[in-house]
């Protein structure tokens, strides 16, 4: 391999890219995260955090006995990231994207590039609060902040999975104040969220539209002449001029969002709407379409 005036290879910058990032947004890294992520023994991992603390970032890590890892220090300062929500978001989405296994990887990509827009502004502080409390099933005090409630209200909050949006990121959670399952965007939190020692009292397997799926027949508008029907069914894969998209209800809104699709307005220029719900009353929302629709518009 042709040696470069890069000073870090490239394994060791994913690993210590991973070091930090989990280190600030879960407020706790151990060698095990390292570990499962790269396939290395737990020699090598603590090698690697021992290392990025020598010499890319002394102190910015402490050893917490009580915790059995490391936390962020108190004067944190990111090095070898920019110290972004989004970083982190990105690592979730790579996990999930790799859990699938492939037979063959080239990496000889062309030149590319991926668009991106701004992304919401989360607290880490929020952030860890939200991944405890939600990986150990506790109970959440947190501050909310909506569109159709400007005024922070505190509630206690019962998570049971983070939800990604596009370019936002929400928690499903039992809300003890209105007493039902709610979507919450991360950064509608006023305060940073407290994890209590309290035990959630409602699961996952109680939220119904959580564990319901359906099945969204998504076609191109109608108003659109054949041939463009046509182009539109071909850049979807479309069989039979129908798109059918199975997904849990409670997501159901933002799969539709994504496609540029909402339950009751529809664009005036079908050349910008493009698709639509071909099956809008078979959803069963029933009395949570208001809510669904505000999820969406994020008034909630």
């Amino acid at each position: 391999m042709k040696k470069t005036d890069w000073p870090i290879r490239w394994d060791l910058l994913l690993r210590y890219r991973l070091i930090e990032t989990i280190a600030l947004w879960e407020g706790r890294l151990t060698t095990n995260h390292i570990c499962h992520s790269f396939g290395i023994g737990r020699q090598q991992a603590s090698k690697d955090i021992n290392t990025y603390l020598r010499e890319l970032a002394p102190g910015n890590l402490v050893y917490d006995r009580h915790l059995k890892g490391y936390v962020p220090a108190e004067k944190f300062r990111p090095v070898v990231t920019r110290g972004l929500v989004n970083e982190y978001l990105d690592l979730l989405a790579r996990q999930q994207n790799l859990s699938n296994t492939f037979e063959s990887l080239d990496i000889g990509l062309p030149d590319s590039i991926v668009v991106q827009g701004p992304n919401r502004v989360i607290a880490p502080e929020t952030m860890r609060a939200v991944v405890t409390a939600t990986r150990q099933g506790r109970q959440l005090r947190a501050s909310y902040a909506s569109l159709s409630r400007p005024e922070a209200v505190e509630s206690i909050l019962e998570p049971h999975t983070l939800v990604c949006a596009g370019n936002s990121w929400h928690l499903r959670a039992w809300c003890d104040s209105n007493r039902e399952f709610r979507d919450f965007a991360l950064s509608r939190f006023r305060t940073s969220p407290d994890a209590l020692r309290q035990r959630a009292k409602h699961t996952r397997e109680q939220d119904k539209d959580w564990n319901r799926e359906v099945t969204l027949v998504v076609t191109p508008d109608q108003r659109l002449t054949q041939a463009q029907q046509q182009i539109i069914a071909g850049d979807y894969g479309m069989e039979r001029g129908r798109l059918e998209i199975d997904t849990r209800a409670a997501l159901a809104p933002y799969v539709l969002s994504r496609l540029g699709i909402t339950f009751d307005n529809q664009h005036p220029d079908p050349l910008v709407q493009q698709l639509e719900l071909a099956n809008p009353d078979q959803l069963g929302f029933g009395s949570k379409r208001e809510q669904a629709l505000k999820a969406v518009a994020g008034l909630c």
